[in-house]
């Protein structure tokens, strides 16, 4: 009983560690792959690399895995459409966009930007009927305010310094704004970055409820994903020496890329969506402000401020009050992804019945137990 209780809560705690590592992985990306553009990468070259290689990573590794079950890895008519277009919003799109962003304003407000996703994924998510908000009810307004709370301390993080924190002096002025039209054009595309990944994460919710591997289905993502941002690169670039790779820094930025930003991250991703639903991946994004900071303090120098730590403090501060209001859903049997019995008569597979097992236990087990029910 105890060992069963424990590796319980274990593995309820499984999808909140694989959203910290998805992460800290997208904030040290983003650092390092500024610095490469800062040394000439293109950014559009740069998503046709890191998808290959997440392909040539990810592609061998599902085969092998599924090699029994080879048969269950096409998709179909429907399930082709459902990836091509998760892999078009999802990665091309959405990696072009975000990378030029990042190419013509700053680490900070690459990160700062994606914080916009829970906003957008939640605001999608209602209306596609994947979330509910009843404002009788606590665990929705839990879940609008904690959104509000992540958001408006990872905007802190970045563009109210205030004093710093080991030298109190105070500056002119503590708002960061625009200083240039790439600042603005860097803006528009992350916004535009960000509306595209809610869009993946709502379109994760219908894939992963008929075509339950995650592996495999990020191995299908990367491959399209690398023809389609390939098709585009072509387009934008004719000239083959945009292509050259000039350094082993700019290399390892593609392998690091490929192998953790895309396959890796996408994994983790899909498989945590499949068991929580894309409100809960999104809302772990403004903790990439936050390990990006930390990041920045440490390997650039860059001095910590008040601001930092007023926003890092609201983040983790929201995100635990949205994972209450998720728990209280899932424990009244409310979890977004429960769908409905198959009305064709066929029976689910062993994967449905285990992510039906997951939503069925919140994540935050003792804090659901000791709400008695409404």
């Amino acid at each position: 009983m105890a060992g069963g209780h424990i590796r319980a809560v274990v593995e309820g705690y499984r999808p909140c560690a694989a959203m910290v590592a998805t992460q800290c992985i997208f904030a040290a990306m983003t650092l390092w792959v500024k610095a490469a553009f800062a040394g000439g990468m293109s950014p559009t070259v740069f998503v046709v690399y890191r998808q290959a290689v997440a392909t040539l990573v990810l592609a061998p590794i599902a085969i092998v895995s599924n090699r029994s079950m080879l048969k269950d890895m096409r998709l179909g008519m429907k399930g082709f459409f459902l990836v091509f277009m998760a892999a078009l919003f999802g990665a091309t799109v959405n990696q072009n966009l975000c990378y030029q962003g990042l190419h013509l304003g700053t680490s900070s407000l690459a990160t700062t930007m994606t914080n916009l996703i829970p906003a957008i994924t939640f605001a999608m998510a209602v209306a596609v009927g994947q979330e509910r908000v009843n404002i009788k009810e606590v665990a929705s307004i839990a879940k609008v305010l904690g959104t509000a709370v992540c958001i408006g301390g990872a905007i802190t993080i970045a563009f109210f310094k205030g004093p710093k924190l080991l030298k109190l002096s105070l500056h002119d002025s503590y708002m960061l704004t625009p200083s240039s039209s790439d600042w603005v054009m860097g803006a528009l595309f992350l916004i535009g970055s960000s509306s595209c990944w809610s869009l993946w994460l709502i379109l994760q919710a219908p894939i992963c409820r008929s075509y339950m591997d995650p592996l495999t289905l990020s191995a299908w993502t990367c491959f399209l994903s690398t023809l389609q941002s390939a098709a585009v690169t072509f387009f934008l670039l004719p000239n083959r020496s945009s292509w050259k790779i000039h350094s082993l820094f700019e290399l390892s930025c593609y392998i690091f890329a490929g192998v953790f930003g895309s396959g890796v991250v996408f994994y983790l991703q899909s498989w945590c969506i499949s068991v929580r639903g894309p409100l809960y991946s999104a809302m772990f994004t403004p903790l990439c402000t936050v390990v990006t900071t930390a990041l920045s303090a440490v390997v650039l120098h860059e001095e910590l401020h008040i601001g930092s730590l007023v926003g890092a403090v609201a983040v983790v501060a929201g995100l635990y009050v949205v994972l209450w209001g998720k728990a209280e859903d899932a424990r009244k049997g409310r979890g977004p992804d429960q769908s409905k019995d198959s009305t064709d008569g066929t029976a689910r597979s062993d994967a449905q019945l285990d992510v039906e097992h997951t939503l069925a236990a919140p994540l935050l087990a003792g804090a659901a137990r000791s709400q008695a029910p409404s």
